[in-house]
């Protein structure tokens, strides 16, 4: 439990205006749908619901594992519903999304991890409009091999994966492992090499320069090239605490270092997150 929080610096101090959500929150009721927008409170939400842009979070808001930096609630879930991906298809279509992004918690219950019902959900999607384009951050499904197969040949043109912090610091991630998560990443570019795959870091947990250039480096060798690094905000006083405000000049410290190694395109900026501006990796920023 956190019991002296730090105080957020300038560049920390978005403000979320209630009125820009209601119209992205009403086309959700609608459709039944959640996002991870919502789950995780992030801090983007006003900017990116203004812009009828989110994440959309699938089968369910009910998590199998209890990573202590999450605010996804960690309890046995419900089943799938089935008619799931073709809501989440219509509204995509009402909400005029040109680049879809598509989450879900970790679905341990599930013996697929819940793969089928990703590959469901993107052709519901191509179906309404094959050009939109789908990008997929998904858990590391135990590393089963015909899961991540499944996910890496759905059609979907981005498939990430979330390394999350530095090896020192996995404890974090409950029931998660590092090399289990650079191996999902490797899977996911062996079974589909001209699909793009993508990871994100956070930083402020206490790690240090050199581990995360470590870390970037053995995602890289996965064949990811496209990588989001943000700060961490504790969602709440009983989450793993926030170790520092990393400064502005080191985010930008990391992305040139990364696109120095080899990576296509970084973001990496205190309120960046995994799908952030998403429509800007495959564009370069452009």
């Amino acid at each position: 439990m956190q019991t002296n929080p730090l105080r957020k610096p300038p560049w920390l101090r978005k403000k979320i205006t209630p009125s820009t959500l209601r119209e992205v929150e009403a086309m959700l009721v609608e459709g039944g749908l959640r996002t991870i927008c919502q789950e995780a409170l992030c801090p983007n939400i006003g900017e990116c619901f203004s812009k009828k842009e989110a994440t959309f979070l699938i089968l369910g808001h009910l998590c199998t594992r209890g990573c202590t930096f999450c605010n996804v609630t960690n309890k046995r879930p419900f089943p799938p519903d089935p008619d799931e991906p073709k809501r989440l298809a219509d509204t995509v279509i009402k909400m005029g999304l040109r680049h879809v992004v598509v989450t879900s918690p970790t679905r341990d219950d599930l013996r697929d991890g819940g793969a089928a019902h990703f590959c469901e959900t993107v052709r519901a999607i191509k179906a309404r409009d094959s050009k939109i384009v789908v990008e997929l951050l998904v858990p590391d499904f135990q590393e089963n091999e015909e899961a991540i197969r499944a996910v890496a040949q759905s059609g979907a043109e981005i498939v990430g994966h979330n390394i999350e912090t530095v090896p020192r610091l996995y404890h974090i991630r409950k029931g998660a492992d590092y090399g289990r998560s650079l191996r999902v990443l490797q899977k996911l570019h062996a079974a589909n090499p001209a699909m793009a795959t993508k990871s994100g870091i956070m930083l402020g947990l206490g790690e240090k320069r050199e581990e995360v250039l470590k870390t970037m480096e053995d995602i890289l060798k996965t064949g990811c090239r496209f990588l989001s690094i943000g700060q961490y905000l504790a969602p709440g006083p009983r989450h793993t605490p926030v170790v520092e405000y990393v400064a502005p000049s080191l985010f930008e410290f990391y992305r040139t270092e990364g696109e120095a190694m080899g990576y296509r395109y970084i973001k990496s900026s205190p309120y960046t997150r995994s799908s952030y501006m998403a429509h800007e990796y495959l564009s370069g920023g452009c």
